[in-house]
């Protein structure tokens, strides 16, 4: 007992060190890092109190708070925002099922976005926008993400059944969203109670998560088919995704945007065309397609030949030791360089604004340029916009390092 204790003791992970310690291990482990610390707190204290004193007591953010509606959701109808409320409320339930199964980073990602919600609910403000309806359901917003985490840890609910409600609830939303048009097989009364909304109505947030997350989700699949058949042993098959993918990486996302946008709608008949939100959205996933297809390549380089043949001695086929062996060593080795993609997509959405696309930045510059007195107030506007580009693309940076972490690909956090 005494030996298996002392074993214990010694396998034991340290524990983590208090702040003083860290301060003394961080700060002042060094002469030079106790002059550099000394030398650089009153520096950073000052230009901390000139950021607080100039955000709190000489901004003017009312070119933001004016508008909280446009900056969500753009000129969505505000009598068919129940819609988004339907969908937010889907995605939340989700994610607080995802957090009571899988614990982990999802803890955080559930209670941020609950807080998030309940602080606009209880903001100080008075404004049309946020009346008591509208504050209910973001302060409900936390519940529902609890409710969530009770059905996802307290009932036997399959984890196949979460994943398929999370693809099931994006496609919904967007049948939501664009609403349902008389026709044939559309009844009156259907249109009557969900009308179609053009997507020229849609904006804010609401554009920018649609081709984020519909870019990141369709580039993937399409990124590794094309990773693969760039090495595949069919000349045509190799030789055609080697053409896209240099031909894309080759030029601007800007340049692909207006060829989808404006060339495309130039060779199909009028009653064929593409939406212009679903031909962006084509332009950003083939775009980001090409760049993932090269960061997978590189992943499955790096899979030893050694782990393919003894795959083969045990009478695995191609496709299994695809799918079992190569691929998850493969995306595990360029883990890092997928996610800084996706992050780099989810910025690069702002350059929709070029072809008429309100998304974020898009009513950020509507609202700028609707009065002259909000010109004065450009750097708020572009501030606040910085501000949640940074929160979303840091989330997404965070998420990345904890899976890393989990799966051993990095130790340093």
């Amino acid at each position: 007992m005494v030996n298996m204790t002392i074993e214990q003791d010694m396998i034991r992970p340290p524990q983590p060190p208090g702040p003083i310690k860290w301060i003394k291990e961080n700060l002042f482990s060094s002469i030079l890092n106790t002059v550099l610390t000394i030398l650089l707190i009153p520096v950073i204290s000052y230009l901390l109190y000139g950021v607080f004193r100039w955000m709190f007591f000489a901004a003017d953010w009312t070119a933001v708070t004016q508008f909280p509606l446009l900056y969500a959701v753009g000129q969505y109808p505000r009598d068919q925002l129940w819609r988004v409320g339907i969908i937010l409320s889907g995605l939340f339930l989700f994610l607080g099922m995802s957090w009571g199964r899988w614990r982990g980073l999802l803890k955080t990602i559930s209670i941020t976005a609950g807080l998030i919600q309940l602080i606009i609910a209880l903001l100080p403000v008075q404004h049309p926008a946020l009346d008591m309806s509208m504050r209910l359901f973001l302060g409900s917003g936390l519940l529902v993400i609890l409710l969530g985490y009770l059905i996802g840890s307290r009932t036997p609910i399959k984890n196949t059944y979460i994943i398929i409600g999370w693809f099931i609830v994006p496609i919904f939303g967007i049948v939501l969203l664009a609403g349902f048009e008389v026709s044939k097989y559309i009844p009156i009364w259907i249109s009557d109670l969900i009308p179609s909304v053009s997507t020229t109505l849609w904006g804010g947030l609401l554009i920018t998560f649609l081709l984020a997350a519909g870019g990141i989700l369709l580039s993937f699949p399409l990124g590794i088919a094309l990773a693969f058949g760039r090495r595949s042993s069919l000349p045509f098959v190799s030789a055609f995704s080697t053409v896209f993918i240099e031909t894309i990486r080759g030029v601007p996302l800007v340049t692909i945007l207006f060829m989808f946008s404006f060339v495309m709608a130039l060779f199909l008949p009028v009653e064929s065309r593409i939406d212009r939100l679903v031909r962006a959205l084509m332009a950003v996933t083939v775009f980001s397609a090409a760049y993932s297809a090269e960061n997978v390549r590189g992943g499955l380089q790096s899979v030893p030949l050694g782990q393919i043949e003894a795959a083969e001695a045990l009478g695995m086929g191609n496709l299994k030791t695809t799918i079992f062996i190569v691929l998850p060593q493969a995306l595990r080795a360029v883990l890092p360089a997928i996610v800084g993609q996706f992050i780099s997509l989810f910025k690069d959405t702002t350059l929709v604004v070029i072809i008429g696309i309100n998304d974020f930045l898009g009513i950020g510059r509507s609202i700028i340029n609707s009065d002259p007195e909000f010109v004065q107030m450009r750097t708020e506007v572009y501030i606040f916009m910085a501000i949640v580009y940074w929160i979303f693309s840091y989330l997404m940076s965070l998420a990345s390092r904890r899976i890393e972490e989990t799966l051993g690909v990095s130790s340093n956090l």
